[in-house]
């Protein structure tokens, strides 16, 4: 059975090869830098998660984004060299340490490091699918979408063992006036 996902690929999959290519507009260049910006300032967040953790769920979880944002990095860098666009300037690599080493008021905690990563995994989500509809040339709007897509297959899996291990934050529930409250 064709999900909608594979529809979609195939759909932008015919329509690149038939489109003539334009010069990207100033929101698909906006877009596309963001979230290089985005992809590599997450890996040094990442970084920092591994150096703080110790649990193997959370080492497992960092380096699979940690992949997954290198990977997404490349293609964009890749793609805007061939375009002309600069690529924007960000945080520096951060060295390995030990986990252990690190002190007590500094050291992140294991629920802080995976909201944070979930927070980061949301907003590149919500990049690419707001990038994806508003870009003309199809080659931009199917990058975007497999990087959406990519995301959140990847924030199954994190909100998984964020729920398991109780770390999700939840908001307040919502009953509207006049409803059971039970």
């Amino acid at each position: 059975m064709t999900t909608i996902f594979e529809s979609l690929k195939d759909y932008f999959q015919m329509q690149l090869d038939a489109e003539p290519k334009n010069p990207l507009h100033v929101g698909e260049v906006m877009s596309c830098w963001l979230y290089l910006t985005l992809m590599d300032e997450a890996r040094v967040f990442i970084q920092i998660g591994l150096n703080t953790t110790t649990d193997d769920d959370v080492i497992k979880m960092l380096r699979d984004s940690y992949n997954q944002c290198d990977s997404q990095s490349k293609r964009f860098k890749e793609f805007m060299r061939q375009e002309g666009i600069h690529l924007p300037p960000t945080s520096e690599d951060r060295p390995n340490s030990d986990p252990n080493g690190v002190p007590l008021g500094v050291k992140l905690t294991d629920d802080e490091i995976m909201n944070g990563l979930s927070i980061k995994t949301v907003a590149a989500a919500t990049t690419c699918a707001t990038a994806a509809c508003q870009s003309i040339r199809n080659d931009v709007a199917s990058l975007f979408m497999q990087c959406m897509l990519e995301k959140m297959k990847f924030g199954v899996s994190l909100k998984d063992l964020m729920r398991k291990r109780g770390w999700i934050k939840v908001p307040p529930y919502y009953y509207p006036p006049g409803a059971p409250t039970e």
